[in-house]
């Protein structure tokens, strides 16, 4: 990046679909924007610690003392910078156990999908900040998108990611119009695990993705890539793990338009 952002621009990476990628797009979108010279923020909010466990971080999972559930239950109480561990790529806020708890207690609380919001108020010491939510359309989902506003949809090349989609936008528009501040924007789609030669499925899938999405946001194309699965088994991104990729080139790209989002230059 040629300049910093005057404050952190904020990315949700939310599919209620499982294996579609997700947590292996943020670990690599971060790790893209971060080899581009950027400050970033990675936020597993996923209760069962994937991303927590693809940042080399297992051990904190578990570990005693105060995590992001106890932030979560009393943002005004906890300083993000307290919470956080530095990662040879990024900094890291991990997943922990106790966050299993939080869906139904956020039920009850006051302002229970405004938590993360209130957490990362006074964070500005990042251009970007990436989170990784579970994969489902609960109240930890919610947190993000009202949070971040600025969607990144993980998708799979087969039929069923028509239907998962269908739910994600209707939850958008939910939360839009229960809370009249709230902007939530999908700035681009990643079709992930694709596998050449193309079958039918796939080919017809990547044809409908374009057609539905490529006149208003870029549709990306991450193919199968052993050396991606070998870099998150060594708690990295593929930028950060001494093994060339040709995939690295397209997450360069992603990250690339969200610079360019995040300074307004994408029109």
């Amino acid at each position: 990046m040629s300049s910093k952002l005057s404050e952190p621009y904020r990315l949700v990476v939310s599919n209620q679909k499982g294996g579609v990628g997700k947590s292996t797009i943020a670990l690599n979108t971060a790790g893209a924007l971060a080899n581009r010279g950027n400050d970033v923020l990675l936020i597993d909010l996923d209760p069962q610690g994937y991303l927590t466990s693809g940042t080399g971080f297992d051990d904190l999972y578990t570990d005693e003392g105060v995590k992001q559930y106890n932030a979560f239950k009393d943002p005004s109480e906890h300083d993000v910078a307290d919470l956080v561990h530095a990662h040879e790529e990024f900094d890291v806020l991990p997943a922990n156990i106790d966050m299993f708890n939080l869906e139904q207690e956020l039920v009850s609380m006051m302002q229970g999908r405004k938590r993360l919001q209130m957490l990362l108020e006074d964070v500005t010491d990042y251009d970007f900040i990436v989170v990784d939510c579970p994969p489902s359309l609960g109240l930890l989902t919610d947190n993000a998108l009202l949070a971040c506003g600025n969607l990144l949809i993980p998708a799979e090349a087969e039929d069923t990611s028509i239907r998962a989609l269908d739910l994600l936008f209707k939850q958008v528009d939910s939360l839009e119009a229960n809370f009249s501040e709230a902007s939530i924007n999908e700035q681009a789609l990643v079709v992930s695990n694709v596998d050449y030669p193309l079958d039918g499925e796939q080919r017809g899938m990547l044809e409908w993705f374009e057609d539905q999405f490529g006149e208003y946001i870029p549709v990306f194309e991450i193919r199968n890539r052993a050396a991606i699965k070998r870099a998150w088994n060594n708690g990295r991104s593929i930028f950060g793990f001494d093994e060339e990729c040709d995939m690295e080139d397209e997450l360069d790209q992603i990250a690339a338009h969200f610079e360019a989002v995040a300074r307004g230059e994408d029109e």
